[in-house]
């Protein structure tokens, strides 16, 4: 047990350093055509619009204004990416919002293409962290993304956010149901990591996380 919680404890610690580390953005990119070539490992972040991508990728990486964010749901229309690392270790990826856009149809459609070429055709893609509001737990919409990952055979873990938002004790119920649903998909990571980018819990395991992703 001991030992566990050492290497638990060794793993944040490498996980801070790298995040305390050079993080830039680097580009916006509306089509695939437009990525970056696929040198280095990326984590890409996935959720229905307003779940707080990027407000919870600027509590990742301990900047204020990373990335962009709005309380307009659909603001995010391209790959995002972030470089990490200096040298470059890996990329973080915010993807646009899911389930919800006030925009033209036929711009939600270009979303939502981009997002499921990128998920299925991205070889340096190592995980995806989808994004649940701990609030409302997992949605339909969410269920269809998961069955999209495992069919694509892409490894996912899933976030809850907003997580300082209900009581300790609806978290924990929220956080159980969700295990129970993550175990039901052959692609899904078995643990669940509620976070609070306002508080900043979770936020160290988080990090590890994404440490492990990148170090498989």
């Amino acid at each position: 047990m001991r030992e566990a919680i050492e290497d638990a404890d060794a793993r944040i610690e490498a996980a801070r350093k790298l995040f305390s580390g050079k993080i830039e953005f680097l580009k916006s990119a509306p089509e695939l055509r437009f990525l970056p070539d696929p040198d280095v490992p990326e984590v890409a972040f996935a959720g229905r619009s307003n779940v707080g991508k990027s407000t919870l990728i600027n509590a990742l990486t301990g900047r204020s204004s990373l990335a962009r964010t709005s309380n307009t749901p659909g603001r995010t229309q391209e790959l995002n990416l972030f470089d990490v690392g200096e040298p470059l270790a890996f990329r973080l990826v915010d993807m646009p919002g899911y389930g919800f856009a006030k925009a033209p149809k036929d711009i939600v459609r270009r979303w939502k293409y981009l997002v499921n070429d990128y998920l299925r055709g991205r070889a340096v893609l190592s995980r995806v962290l989808v994004l649940i509001d701990s609030r409302h737990g997992i949605k339909e919409v969410d269920r269809e993304l998961m069955t999209m990952l495992d069919r694509a055979a892409v490894s996912y873990q899933i976030v809850l956010t907003k997580s300082d938002k209900i009581k300790a004790s609806e978290l924990a119920t929220v956080t159980e149901a969700t295990e129970a649903e993550a175990r039901k998909h052959v692609a899904a990571y078995p643990s669940i990591l509620p976070t609070s980018a306002e508080l900043g819990g979770g936020i160290p395991e988080l990090r590890a996380a994404v440490l492990d992703a990148i170090s498989v």
